[in-house]
Order: structure tokens, then sequence, then C-alpha cells
């Protein structure tokens, strides 16, 4: 007999799933923040 996942273990995985994404996104964000800027204007014709 299967039974449905309960609300918490989906809640669980969701929140789980936010932790992983938000460290990784944070990574690229240090990456990027720790690259030299480069300023340069938009070429217009």
């Amino acid at each position: 007999m299967n039974r449905k996942p309960d609300l918490l273990w989906i809640l669980t995985i969701l929140f789980g799933l936010g932790v992983v994404t938000t460290g990784y996104a944070q990574t690229l964000w240090e990456r990027k923040a720790d690259a030299p800027i480069e300023m340069t204007a938009p070429q217009q014709r």
C-alpha cells in the first residue's frame, strides 16, 4: 500500500533545495564580485 508523501516531507525537500540553490547563487555572486570590473559604453552606430 503506497502512501502519498506527507506535506512535511514535501516542505523539507523544498527547503533543502532552496538552501542548496541559495548557496550556489551566493558562490556565483562572490565570484562575480571578485572579478575585475570592465566599464565599457555600448557602441552606438
